[in-house]
């Protein structure tokens, strides 16, 4: 078996696999499918400074090879996640990562200084594609300005390892990256969803409750391969690649254009043991090739 353990930045994987934030819940849900010890890490679902109810239903939608969603972030905040939700992952044997949302940087950096007292949490993903509730509502990671002022904000309070997801509904993806680089992101985490929508003809009225969604899924791949393989030859800090992952060999793809890690995000819903299946895939393919360590592929394209 060929060595697959990557780090990014002081966070060491036992292999590049790691799990979508949003599409494995708290990662207890998977446990019957899939053990946690064979994925290098999970990224559990958006947690916010308050409690979300998330928006109206319909919030999902299939579309060709993907889905849209507008689940809205529901969570019932970081204090209930300390108190109730972190005791029951703190004997998980793997990186378990809590992705944090935010309406202003104050808030993604209280929300974020809660997370920081948990010892058994190593690391946090920030979601810059929430609304700017002071800037009429346009997501902090669509403007390098926007992106640094919650890295710049979380940087102070926390100090464990900070990745930045970034959003790919931008004009130049390498400038964010850049900007949140240069403000203390410890590694980039891209895509996140594409902005969306879907039309009932029938009923004549949009398929998700608030008119639009983030777009997910294996129609996403190629825009997400392109992405990665831009920003990671525009930054010096690690890059984790995800979107429209199925498979193995899409992995390999990410990994090729230059992802350290990647993560695995709708594929869950089609199959709750896919991860697992991926860890399995990636051995056998660098075994077939007779390569002995994963990152004899990472950045060769």
């Amino acid at each position: 078996m060929a060595t697959l353990s990557v780090q990014i930045a002081g966070l060491t994987l036992r292999n590049p696999v790691m799990t979508a934030s949003g599409t494995f819940g708290y990662g207890l849900e998977f446990e019957d499918f899939v053990p946690m010890s064979k994925l290098g890490g999970i990224i559990v679902k958006g947690t916010t400074l308050l409690p979300r109810e998330g928006n109206d239903y319909p919030r999902m939608a299939e579309t060709a090879s993907g889905m849209l969603n507008c689940v809205g972030l529901q969570n019932k905040g970081v204090h209930y996640f300390a108190e109730h939700i972190y005791p029951q992952l703190c004997d998980m044997d793997t990186n378990v990562i809590v992705n944090v949302s935010g309406s202003s940087p104050d808030n993604y950096a209280e929300c974020a200084a809660v997370i920081d007292t948990l010892d058994h949490i190593p690391a946090i993903e920030l979601n810059i594609s929430c609304p700017n509730v002071k800037d009429g509502g346009m997501a902090f990671g669509v403007s390098c300005q926007g992106a640094a002022s919650v890295v710049r904000a979380v940087r102070r309070k926390y100090s464990k390892t900070l990745i930045v997801k970034l959003s790919p509904n931008v004009t130049d993806i390498t400038a964010i990256a850049r900007a949140v680089e240069d403000e203390g992101a410890d590694a980039v985490s891209l895509i996140n969803t594409l902005m969306g929508m879907s039309i009932d003809i029938e009923r004549r009225c949009p398929r998700l409750s608030i008119g639009t969604g983030g777009l997910s899924g294996p129609a996403i791949k190629p825009v997400a391969v392109r992405m990665v393989h831009q920003v990671a030859h525009a930054v010096k800090i690690p890059v984790i690649g995800l979107g429209g992952i199925m498979t193995a060999a899409d992995a390999i793809e990410f990994l090729m254009a230059g992802a350290t890690a990647i993560q695995v995000g709708t594929a869950n819903f089609i199959d709750p043991a896919v991860t697992g299946k991926i860890v399995d895939g990636l051995n056998q393919w660098l075994d077939n090739h007779k390569l002995a360590d994963i990152h004899e592929i990472i950045g060769i394209i």
